[in-house]
């Protein structure tokens, strides 16, 4: 019986296998192999496993959505335990854990998990849909990170774009049939998990193992620049929705979201650039 260390070596800026190289001084006693999962796909590494064998993987939110859709429609066998090596590791902390804390078992996290459709493109997330200004700090994260390996500062992103660089916009929403308008829409998001965006608990309310299987739709808007950037910091913490006169918390099976003009989107932090729409089923 062996423990297999998947790890991303790209992960948290190129430190991912040293990174997850910790886990020898957790796991004193047992038997590890540690394997660059960088290109491989999931599904086929754990059908070659031996059912007595366990696996954790290492790595951030990126590759935690990389596997739950590699393995979609897998029946595991094997125990998967998880270790954050990512940068901002939001499904760690929808588990309240915190960084160095031994692995934890997620084999029961990995089902019945919403698909997002854009543009005829289905898929799994895991943590949530970030639609609106939280899109854009991911593609101007990104630009960022072409040019430097400096780590990626996502509250100065969103601070500027509030101040002068994001236009907010019209946002139609439907939840279970039911149909709702909002104007100047800063956020949008759709989650399964509370925290997204590196620390953002946009949804205090959701359970990731909610018996109902809903997930939960958080809309900011109707301010502008200066109100939304004083509210905008309440995210953190979750208190944000307090300010119900400008969020709003809906919780549903069915999610349509359309903007009345292209802006990113993210989907466990990776980016999807030019997107008008998207759909959430589970």
């Amino acid at each position: 019986m062996s423990m297999y260390v998947l790890y991303n070596s790209k992960a948290n800026n190129g430190a991912g296998k040293t990174d997850a190289e910790q886990l020898k001084s957790i796991w004193t006693e047992k038997e590890i192999v540690f394997e660059d999962a960088l290109g491989k796909n999931y599904a086929d590494v754990l059908a070659a496993l031996k059912p007595e064998d366990s696996v954790c993987l290492c790595g951030g939110d990126g590759t935690l959505n990389r596997l739950v859709n590699d393995i979609d429609g897998m029946e595991l066998k094997n125990d998967i335990y998880y270790f954050p090596t990512g940068s901002g590791n939001d499904f760690w902390n929808d588990l309240n854990k915190k960084k160095g804390d031994a692995p934890e078992k997620i084999n029961k996290y990995l089902v019945n998990l919403p698909t997002v459709t854009i543009n005829g493109k289905s898929s799994k997330f895991i943590n949530g849909i970030g639609y609106g200004i939280d899109g854009y700090c991911c593609e101007e994260g990104d630009l960022l990170r072409e040019k430097s390996d400096k780590p990626i500062n996502y509250t100065s992103i969103a601070i500027k774009g509030m101040l002068y660089k994001y236009k907010p916009t019209n946002a139609e929403i439907e939840i279970d049939g039911e149909k709702f308008t909002f104007e100047k829409a800063w956020l949008a998001p759709t989650m399964k998990g509370r925290f997204y965006g590196g620390g953002m608990m946009a949804t205090p309310g959701q359970d990731r193992l909610d018996p109902k299987r809903r997930v939960t739709v958080m809309v900011m808007n109707g301010k502008g620049r200066l109100a939304t950037l004083i509210a905008f910091p309440a995210i953190f913490k979750g208190e944000h929705v307090k300010k119900t006169n400008i969020v709003h918390v809906m919780k549903g099976k069915h999610v349509k979201v359309k903007f009345d003009r292209p802006t990113a989107l993210q989907i466990d932090g990776e980016t999807v650039k030019n997107v008008t729409e998207y759909e959430v089923n589970i």
